[in-house]
This record gives C-alpha cells, sequence and structure tokens, in this order.
C-alpha cells in the first residue's frame, strides 16, 4: 500500500469523506483534472498542503494513459470538432481490423454491422450486460450509482465507434455534469471514457486500500466475461455472427488500454459463457469469478498456445 492510500485509508477511519460525488449545471468554473499550481519534483504523490488533496501517483499515471491513448484522444476530437473518419470498406466477407496511429477507425463494413443487429438489439446487449454487473460480486464495486443510464450510453458508444452515426457524441453534449470532490478539490467525471473509468477506480464502493488503484487483469477478464455472456444471451452469436466475429477483436483492442495483459484473454472470455457449467459454478459462487487472486503469467499458460501472444490491436493480424 502506497503513503496516498495510507493516508486515505486513516482519514476514512477517523470518519473523513474524502471523495463525494454531486451534480451541477453551473459549476464549470470550478472544475478541474489536475492541480492548479506547479507540483514541485518529488511531491508528486504527497497530499496537497493547501487543501489536503491527493491522488496517488499510480492513478495520476493511469490517468495520463488514459488521456494519451490514440482512441480517446480521437474520441475528444470528434467531441469538438464531429468528425467521423471512415476507413474503406472490405473487399470480401472477412472485416479486418483498421487500426490508424493506434485509433480504431469505423468503415462502411462495420457501420453495416451495426446496421444489421439494429440499435435497439444493441441496447437489450448492453442492459442485460450491466444488469449482470450490477450482481457481480466483484465488478459492482466499480459503479458508483445503478441509476446513471450506464446501458444506453454503452449501446452509444459501440454504435459510433462502428460508424453508425454519433450518437455518443450527441449524448454527451447534453449530458448532466456530474463531480467528485477530493477534499477541497473539484473534478469533473463521467463525461467521458477517461473520467468515467478515473471516477471508477476512486468508487466509493471500493475498499480503502483499493482506491485509486487501476483495472488489474482479473478486473478485464471478469469485465469481458459478463459482456460476452449478454451477447450470447441476447442471441448476438446465432443470429449475427459477423458481428461477434469482428466484435470480439474490437473489445481485444479497447481492453488493453485499462489493462495490457488482458487481451489474450479475449477469446477464452468468449468461450466461457458457452459452457453451462461454467454459468453453473459461478451462481454457486454467489456470482464470483473463479479467475479472482489467481496469477496472471501462470493463467496465461492455460491459454493455447497461438492466444498467449495476441495483444489486440498490437498484434500481427488483429
Amino acid at each position: 500500500m502506497d503513503w496516498a492510500r495510507s493516508k486515505f485509508f486513516s482519514m476514512k477511519s477517523a470518519g473523513f469523506k474524502a471523495v463525494k460525488w454531486s451534480s451541477s449545471s453551473t459549476k464549470e468554473g470550478a472544475v478541474s483534472s489536475k492541480a492548479p499550481h506547479p507540483i514541485p519534483p518529488g511531491k508528486e504523490n504527497m497530499p496537497c498542503p493547501i487543501n489536503g488533496m491527493f491522488l496517488s501517483k499510480e492513478a495520476e499515471e493511469a490517468k495520463n494513459d488514459l488521456e494519451n491513448d490514440p482512441d480517446i484522444v480521437k474520441e475528444k476530437q470528434h467531441f469538438s470538432e464531429q468528425a467521423l473518419v471512415m476507413a474503406p470498406m472490405a473487399s470480401n466477407s472477412f472485416i479486418p481490423m483498421q487500426v490508424i496511429h493506434g485509433a480504431h477507425t469505423p468503415s462502411e463494413a462495420t457501420r453495416r454491422l451495426v446496421e444489421k443487429v439494429g440499435m435497439e438489439k444493441l441496447r437489450r446487449f448492453t442492459a442485460l450486460f450491466y444488469e449482470r454487473c450490477f450482481v457481480d460480486s466483484h465488478l459492482d464495486q466499480f459503479i458508483a450509482e445503478h441509476s446513471e443510464p450506464h446501458a444506453e450510453r454503452f449501446a452509444n458508444w459501440i454504435a459510433e465507434k462502428l460508424g453508425f452515426g454519433t450518437p455518443w457524441t450527441q449524448e454527451r453534449r447534453s449530458r448532466p455534469k456530474k463531480f467528485m470532490h477530493f477534499g477541497d478539490e473539484t473534478m469533473q467525471v463521467s463525461h467521458d471514457r477517461s473520467t468515467s473509468h478515473f471516477a471508477a477506480w476512486y468508487s466509493p464502493k471500493r475498499e480503502a486500500q483499493q482506491m485509486g488503484q487501476k483495472f488489474q487483469p482479473e478486473d478485464a477478464r471478469n469485465w469481458m466475461r459478463l459482456h460476452f455472456w449478454a451477447a450470447r444471451e441476447t442471441g448476438l452469436y446465432d443470429e449475427h455472427p459477423d458481428f461477434m466475429g469482428y466484435y470480439e477483436r474490437f473489445i481485444g483492442h479497447f481492453i488493453s488500454i485499462y489493462s495490457s495483459k488482458s487481451p489474450p484473454f479475449t477469446r477464452e472470455s468468449a468461450r466461457w459463457s458457452a459452457d453451462p457449467e461454467n454459468l453453473q459454478r459461478y451462481h454457486q459462487a454467489g456470482n464470483r469469478m473463479d479467475i479472482l487472486g489467481k496469477n496472471i503469467d501462470q493463467e496465461l499458460l492455460l491459454l493455447p498456445a497461438e492466444e498467449r501472444t495476441y495483444t489486440g490491436s498490437r498484434h500481427a493480424n488483429p
């Protein structure tokens, strides 16, 4: 446990609420995503002497990684410019992953995949996924509030990333502002992907010693298993195999920013829900995955040899 988490734990034990949430449509001037003054070298992991605010160095570095991710940078450009660059349509039935300068780029072929599935089914898929997350004893700790329209936003994001208009960008323009408070400092969160995941790291449901810790490989694997399970139960694998063939690779690309060791487990996560015995064991364990607490390197050796080196979009054949 680093000094910052130790400090947080002592404050929480003393009854100090270091992290709070609020919503507002007028506090825009108070929003800050970084310290309002230069931080001296060597003091990055120390609390501010004025307001007592702190963010662990690990959390700051992880947040910077998110904000500099090519896909997230591209999403912010779309929010400002509403530009949607499409790659040329593939000439055969296999749709290659179009990754330009590290960022996923949709094509006419991916747009047609969404068109065939339809937004109604896409929303049913993401709604079922979040229903699974809410009752999962591990993943629910990252979701501070169930009342947020998580499923609708996720469906919009999938559609937009695959080239089916800009519903996610449009929704973000009118999304109510949400704030997280660290002592006297205020940060706007949940208005894009990077700040949404930052908010998940600091969810008040997490244990004090884990507050601010970025996603681990087991978190990503747990997430992917539930996600592909929801897709299977919604009928996407049976009714839209072309969509799922691309979508698995799509998730393998995006999951890497949250946990760089998780892409090799994409296929295994998709297969998991096809076995009824896996689902039975999961329910019998109180909706808790059997991968939690396992050594990731040993788990990697259990995968088929051809899957162990898969790195998502950085793979030679994404």
